[in-house]
């Protein structure tokens, strides 16, 4: 298992950093905000990344693919990360193209992945119920009716769920809440009759939406996987975002102790420099290495889902362990960011509480700190 990346990776970090701060750099993200953009990202930067490959990294190339593996995609969060650049990637093609080249029929393998691959539609994961993300207490029933299914219930926090084509819909088929068995993958069409899609308003301006399914009626060929065994890839598909959303925690933290270093460095107080005064220096180092143990449990997460050869139990812990660290580190330096820069760190003048609101925002998506300590203790 290698904790590097390696030089074909490290050319693309270098070509997705460059692309992104000069195409969206943190004053596009806060242009899109200012302009309450309702898809919370630039359509015409996503097809710029598409046409780029960044889509096609994770697929295999029977279905257009590059067959980069899961470990490619890590150098673009990153870089996302640290320019603050929202787009549909991982909503898109690392949940819902996940699940579809897991669970799908060759159907529906051949439409969807080409047609995310290509980026003419986009797919949107459905699966949390409330605040706090707790995927195997799934209560939205679906109910087997004739040849098809359905549907009743609420989804929230659907991230880029507004403009989606179509949503894989995690849903209760039998069992009780909290049970593994019994749940059940659907794709549900955006404009299927008795859906409501609206908007719900967070921190950092991005595109998340709230799904009401009111007796949703589905065909058979919505089921995606077998009935009720939708756990397993579900939780495959997730772990393969989380460690996603620890690529672009760890951009975002890097970028805020850089920003906030060279301000120590220039910044001065009674005509003496912030950065010599030894308590700044102290609480600068101990970023620096959580920073480094960071960057060692994202490696390590991202090489275990490549690995075939890592169980399922060592590959949970080791992604629960990056969501965590990389979150716990990127809170820390954001808040040190905002003392060590002083009042103007909290105002809206400075691009530091830009990346505070999305760090706590990125922190919280599938899984919070809280969730992935009781999750690594329970496969330790």
């Amino acid at each position: 298992m290698s904790l590097r990346y390696s030089d074909e990776q490290r050319l693309l970090a270098d070509s997705a950093g460059d692309f992104l701060a000069a195409r969206s750099p943190v004053t596009a993200q806060r242009r899109l905000r200012d302009e309450a953009a309702p898809l919370g990202f630039d359509p015409q930067l996503w097809r710029d990344a598409v046409e780029l490959g960044w889509s096609a990294i994770a697929f295999p190339e029977a279905f257009g693919g590059l067959d980069f593996g899961c470990k490619g995609l890590g150098p673009i969060f990153e870089a996302m990360g640290r320019n603050l650049s929202p787009m549909p990637l991982l909503s898109s093609v690392v949940l819902g193209g996940s699940l579809v080249h897991l669970a799908g029929n060759a159907q529906q393998q051949t439409h969807w992945l080409q047609a995310l691959i290509s980026g003419e539609q986009r797919l949107a994961l459905a699966v949390d119920e409330q605040s706090r993300h707790e995927p195997r207490r799934i209560a939205l029933q679906a109910v087997v009716e004739g040849s098809g299914y359905r549907l009743q219930g609420d989804k929230v926090a659907v991230v880029d769920g507004l403009g989606a084509d179509a949503y894989v819909v995690a849903a209760r088929t039998s069992g009780q809440l909290g049970d593994t068995q019994g749940i059940s993958l659907f794709l549900l069409p955006a404009d299927a009759p008795g859906l409501n899609v609206s908007a719900v308003s967070l921190i950092d301006s991005r595109n998340v939406a709230r799904l009401q399914l009111d007796q949703v009626q589905l065909g058979s060929d919505a089921l995606l996987g077998g009935l009720g065994e939708g756990w397993s890839v579900l939780e495959t598909a997730l772990d393969r975002g989380r460690v996603c959303l620890a690529a672009e925690l760890l951009g975002m933290a890097e970028q805020l102790f850089a920003t906030t270093l060279e301000y120590l460095k220039t910044r001065e107080q009674f005509e003496t420099r912030l950065g010599s005064f030894q308590v700044l220096q102290h609480r600068a180092a101990q970023m620096y290495v959580d920073l480094a143990l960071s960057r060692s449990a994202l490696m390590a997460a991202l090489a275990s889902l490549d690995d075939s050869g890592v169980d399922a139990r060592s590959r949970a812990r080791l992604v629960s362990l990056a969501k965590w660290k990389t979150g716990d580190t990127a809170i820390k330096v954001a808040n040190e960011a905002v003392q060590m820069h002083g009042g103007i760190g909290v105002t809206d003048e400075l691009d530091v509480g830009l990346y505070l609101k999305h760090v706590r925002v990125a922190q919280a998506c599938l899984g919070d700190r809280d969730f992935h300590c009781e999750r690594y203790a329970a496969n330790t």
